[in-house]
């Protein structure tokens, strides 16, 4: 028998993974696209990387299936 997976559940997980690519997007472009001030130039980098690692995780939750 097949049990029927709950359509607000997998919604709502496609959705969170729509914003969280979205953040992670507008951190990568605002980072790169205007830089920080001199203080805190030498660490734009990690900033990028933590929004790529966004962006990554939320091509994750889009493409999994919910059980």
């Amino acid at each position: 028998m097949s049990e029927e997976k709950p359509i607000g559940l997998t919604v709502a997980e496609k959705f969170l993974g729509l914003l969280v690519i979205l953040i992670g997007a507008l951190t990568v472009n605002f980072t790169y696209n205007d830089p920080p001030e001199d203080v805190v130039a030498p660490f734009a980098g990690i900033f990028i990387a933590a929004g790529i690692a966004l962006i990554a995780i939320g091509v994750f939750l889009i493409l999994a299936k919910t059980e």
